[in-house]
């Protein structure tokens, strides 16, 4: 039986300028719909093998290059269906025979599940640890690839990016940075793989997959299709490979989500790049922890400080609030996806803090919570 919500009311001084928190998809800043619109008339509906949306795909990869300062030779990778259809194309394609997972809640498990059902590979190395923490890689002589996650978007758990102590040559890091990509710092030498899809901090729609991938990654994608390893098209990471240097996808994108990454992209670029932007959700991410610190029945759910994202928070609150109630409460009064990860299965809450969340709004969501809670009793 459903819980009726409370006729409760947050007076309108308290509410944020704009009410969206979801993890994903985020918000889309309304300057960019406005530029989309603007430009509707010859880009939308147009052919993605022509100029005009094949010099949009290249200001995407330009752009990303730049915000991530990639070193020489790394190259930006696009294709269709997002982070999923990803752990697929890098199964099939980046893996060689063993792979080594870092695991430690609902997103960073699924590569390793998709590694382990693989019929052609070894069953993967698995290191984890429990939701609210997050595991160090080891090095192995006995896997080829490391497969890392900056943010986890299911936790709020964010971890350092460093090759493992001890890797070889030739062992290429992949990590999944999708709720980060764009927020959390990071050094790209770091990285072999570093793939991601924009509906996070990118504020844009989903069904697209990103991958700044290094020379040694790119090594590795050819020579396994050249080994004669059958690949679906649509996940071949060869044929990616092929149609991103054309600067378009084996086949057709979401002509609006690649228009809105690269609003997002160049915003960012403009008001000072990456570390802008992660100074921006650092500011966001003091405010919500310095409130729930504070709370009476608010508390991070992420105990350790160094590990809790600045991008994604998980808030638990005391048993005597329901939390499915509270954010019921919010969403009633415009205050949208505030509802913790449902597989988790705590009395939570969960926000983003993506760059395009301004930190006043999240200072004014703290408010709105009090006020919630006290009109609850």
């Amino acid at each position: 039986m459903t819980t009726p919500t409370p006729d409760i009311a947050i007076p309108p001084d308290l509410l944020p300028v704009d009410g969206r928190f979801g993890c994903g998809p985020s918000k889309v800043r309304v300057e960019a719909v406005e530029a989309l619109a603007a430009d509707a008339g010859t880009y939308l509906g147009t052919s993605h093998r022509q100029g005009g949306v094949r010099f949009m795909v290249g200001r995407l990869r330009n752009g990303l290059n730049e915000l991530f300062s990639l070193p020489d030779g790394y190259e930006v990778l696009l294709g269709n269906g997002g982070t999923t259809a990803f752990w697929d194309a890098a199964t099939f394609g980046l893996i060689e025979r063993r792979s080594q997972h870092l695991t430690f809640g609902e997103f960073s498990s699924k590569f390793a599940q998709a590694a382990a059902a693989a019929p052609f590979l070894d069953d993967p190395e698995v290191v984890d640890s429990e939701p609210g923490t997050h595991p160090e890689a080891r090095a192995s002589t006995d896997v080829d690839l490391y497969a890392l996650t900056h943010n986890e978007t299911s936790t709020g758990v964010a971890m350092r990016l460093a090759r493992p102590v001890g890797a070889t040559e030739g062992q290429l890091v992949a990590v999944d940075a999708t709720s980060a990509a764009g927020g959390l710092r990071f050094d790209a030498s770091e990285t072999d793989v570093y793939y991601f899809a924009p509906q996070k901090c990118l504020a844009s729609d989903g069904g697209l997959w990103l991958a700044a991938c290094s020379p040694t990654a790119i090594e590795r994608i050819e020579s396994i299709k050249a080994g004669g390893r059958w690949i679906p098209a649509s996940i071949d990471l060869s044929i990616a490979l092929d149609n991103s240097r054309k600067d378009q996808t084996y086949n057709t994108p979401a002509l609006a989500t690649v228009f809105l990454a690269v609003q997002q992209v160049e915003w960012i670029l403009e008001n000072g790049g990456l570390e802008w932007a992660a100074a921006r959700c650092d500011r966001s991410a003091e405010t919500l922890y310095a409130w729930a610190e504070a709370s009476s029945f608010a508390t991070p759910f992420v105990v350790e400080p160094a590990d809790r994202s600045s991008v994604v928070a998980t808030i638990d609150l005391d048993e005597r609030i329901d939390a499915t109630v509270v954010s019921a409460v919010l969403r009633r009064n415009g205050v949208v996806d505030t509802e913790s990860y449902r597989k988790l299965g705590r009395n939570q809450m969960r926000f983003a803090m993506f760059p395009a969340i301004e930190p006043s709004d999240v200072a004014a969501l703290t408010r709105c919570i009090d006020h919630v809670v006290s009109a609850l009793g």
